[in-house]
């Protein structure tokens, strides 16, 4: 882990280009300030792996409004105004996944596996493409791990040493999504001294986190 660095510092590591994971259920366990930090620096052409898109203003919402991501990884953008007319314009690549095959391509990049198999789409769109493997009888879909540039997650503390541990649902992707990204970029409510964690509610320990973002006034 290196030193607490500033909102500026953790902007200028994402290029324009790069892929980047973003926790978040709803809006709900989102790094809100980075992303407000990327929409204002004008960040262009972003893969942009994420299970939603939230809606308009919340969430990665403001990476959509600004037009910063080229392409999106998800499995629901439903309820995002913004991301359903760019996609519709052809602004927008989109790759729809199943939630349930998301979180495990995910993690299949985190702990070096060369995918997952799974029965989810099979025999329809979803299969387009993809190889199929035959065990026991049964049909699955090959499904490839999913990794990042830059995985920017949200969590509730840190202690000086970068572990983390989240609230309730908020913790949703976060924990995984901290496995699979080269970079891993935390923004933290709090920062503590090590120790005010107890270790059993530590979700990510700090050997993956290379950056945790300070607060300022």
């Amino acid at each position: 882990m290196h030193l607490a660095i500033s909102m500026e510092e953790a902007v200028e590591l994402i290029p324009d280009g790069a892929t980047i994971m973003l926790s978040g259920f709803m809006g709900v366990g989102v790094p809100d300030g980075i992303v407000h930090a990327l929409a204002h620096a004008g960040k262009r052409d972003l893969t942009l792996i994420s299970n939603d898109t939230a809606r308009d203003a919340t969430g990665p919402g403001p990476l959509f409004a600004a037009h910063c991501v080229r392409k999106l990884i998800c499995s629901h953008m439903g309820l995002n105004t913004i991301v359903q007319a760019q996609y519709a314009s052809g602004e927008l690549d989109v790759e729809l996944v199943p939630q349930g095959t998301l979180v495990e391509r995910i993690r299949a990049a985190g702990v070096g596996l060369g995918g997952i198999l799974t029965p989810t789409g099979v025999g329809t769109r979803v299969a387009e493409g993809k190889e199929i493997v035959t065990v026991d009888g049964k049909d699955y879909l090959l499904e490839t791990p999913l990794s990042a540039d830059v995985a920017l997650i949200a969590a509730r503390s840190c202690d000086y040493v970068g572990n983390l541990a989240y609230m309730l649902t908020a913790t949703n992707f976060n924990p995984i999504m901290a496995l699979a990204g080269r970079t891993v970029i935390c923004e933290p409510e709090e920062i503590v001294p090590v120790g005010m964690i107890p270790p059993d509610l530590v979700k990510t320990p700090g050997v993956l986190v290379d950056h945790v973002i300070k607060k300022t006034a």
